[in-house]
């Protein structure tokens, strides 16, 4: 199965930094286009590779790893997805400018953490990057975690554990793979709408848990 990375912000590196550490390849992809990538693949090693946005999003297993604001213009321009797998990194979440109004809202309970929740009237993250990439089979993961951790699936003698949900039984079969190749304890939350919910971030029940295997 081939790899695409669409981002290489925080999240989209650090994924791809846990493939690279299991020699695991991948093309990473980002608006700037490969140049502007230089330094990340050389870090990463020769497994993964900087491709064009349209070059990732052909793989076989896609991760979007934009901020919610960018994946309605990102997604509508890529081709179609024939089947193949498409993994929802993304929470539904307005990063703020420290000097904003908004991050001084008193009405804004995460204005301490820099965000605001983004009011999808009462649909899941992943229903509405579902009706984006039509063909697709989407799965949730690598949204619940602090990015700062994930390059590091095995840690303190055990497991890090990454949840994920879906609708598609051989397409979540293919990702909890993937993740235990990488490391990671991966625990299967069921149905996309209630699962993918539970670790979504800012209100998921799961979001930010981080908890090891051992």
């Amino acid at each position: 199965m081939t790899i695409g990375i669409l981002g290489s912000g925080a999240l989209g590196s650090n994924v791809a930094r846990a493939l690279a550490n299991k020699g695991l390849s991948a093309v990473i992809a980002n608006r700037s286009g490969p140049e502007s990538l230089a330094a990340l693949v050389k870090e990463l090693g020769p497994t993964i590779t900087a491709g064009t946005l349209q070059q990732a999003a052909q793989a076989d297993i896609v991760l979007v790893a934009v901020p919610w604001v960018a994946i309605e213009s990102l997604l509508g321009s890529l081709p179609a997805w024939n089947n193949r797998i498409v993994i929802d990194g993304t929470n539904p979440v307005l990063f703020l400018d420290p000097d904003s109004a908004d991050a001084k809202d008193p009405t804004n309970p995460l204005a301490a953490y820099g965000i605001k929740a983004i009011d999808l009237g009462g649909k899941s993250s992943s229903a509405v990057v579902q009706g984006l990439v039509p063909g697709a089979r989407v799965v949730k993961a690598f949204n619940h975690l602090d990015v700062a951790v994930l390059s590091e699936p095995e840690v303190s003698g055990g497991k890090r554990t990454l949840f994920y949900a879906g609708d598609d039984a051989a397409a979540k079969a293919e990702v909890r793979s993937l993740l235990e190749t990488c490391g990671y304890f991966a625990v299967d939350l069921g149905a996309l709408d209630t699962g993918g919910r539970l670790m979504e971030l800012p209100f998921g029940a799961l979001a930010t848990h981080n908890l090891i295997k051992i």
